[in-house]
């Protein structure tokens, strides 16, 4: 029973987790745009060095 209830709280974490990640892909989404705009390229290539951190980790979560 233990065992059900703590694989039960790891899906519920996970999914939370999974939220989280897409919100803050939606965010540097956003700072991407506005990075293309102002044709900023510092501000660009760290944006992208975010996007592909929460990538990773999105992937990681979605083989688990």
């Amino acid at each position: 029973m233990k065992q059900v209830m703590n694989t039960s709280k790891k899906k519920k974490y996970d999914q939370q987790r999974i939220a989280v990640l897409r919100l803050e892909m939606d965010y540097e989404l956003a700072v991407l745009f506005e990075a293309i705009q102002e044709n900023d390229n510092k501000k660009k290539d760290m944006s992208k060095r975010r996007l592909e951190k929460i990538r990773e980790e999105l992937l990681k979560m979605k083989a688990m």
